[in-house]
């Protein structure tokens, strides 16, 4: 009777530790990918808003309404020369459906006023102290000029200046990562850091002639 043998299994050469170039090749790849597909969105706006910021006489989306309203606010909205601004604004918003945060609110002699902002709406009521009589005019500005406004960070809130700092910082790192990855591409290396020399240049000579 005889034993067949299995063959002996082939020993695998033990892999080599990536080196340290190697490793930091696969990190600014994989950090490029994930954080230019994260900024997707926000490059997109900011490139276009940009686009239209730079055109403000476009026509297509910038459509501006102006309504100018009166009334008169219930008792108890200023006592002793000291005015609730909180009940103002809030009647304010019920009766014409205001919106945006409230600012610039003062009150000098005789008038009162205070301000609604949003960005590409505005609201700016004065009031009568003696009165309360007010006179309220509303300026609501298309949606090219709300997304410029956006762009800016006008009126927008802290929530949104913290969105427009972490979106530059995005930018920076996908810039800076592309260009980690580009290091190490020998076949295209040379040329393209030619290019970004040169583009680079010619960013720097029409700064130059931008500001005269």
């Amino acid at each position: 009777m005889s034993i067949t043998r299995r063959p002996e299994a082939a020993t695998r050469p033990a892999r080599r530790p990536r080196t340290l170039k190697a490793r930091t090749h696969v990190w600014a790849r994989t950090l490029h990918t994930y954080t230019s597909m994260i900024s997707l969105l926000v490059v997109l706006f900011f490139a276009l808003t940009g686009i239209t910021l730079n055109h403000p006489d476009w026509a297509f989306g910038n459509a501006e309404t102006r309504r100018e309203v009166t009334g008169t606010l219930p008792a108890g909205w200023i006592q002793n020369g000291q005015v609730n601004w909180l009940s103002v604004a809030e009647e304010l918003r019920a009766r014409y459906s205001l919106h945006g945060r409230v600012e610039d609110t003062r009150v000098d002699g005789d008038e009162a006023s205070l301000s609604f902002k949003a960005p590409g709406y505005g609201a700016d009521a004065f009031i009568d102290t003696g009165t309360g009589k007010y006179t309220l005019t509303v300026d609501a500005q298309g949606a090219v000029a709300v997304l410029n406004d956006l762009h800016r960070g006008r009126d927008a809130g802290g929530a949104w200046a913290w969105l427009i700092d972490l979106s530059g910082a995005f930018l920076a790192f996908v810039a800076l990562t592309g260009l980690a990855i580009l290091l190490y591409l020998k076949k295209t290396r040379v040329k393209a850091l030619v290019s970004m020399v040169a583009a680079s240049i010619l960013v720097l000579l029409l700064m130059k002639v931008a500001m005269g």
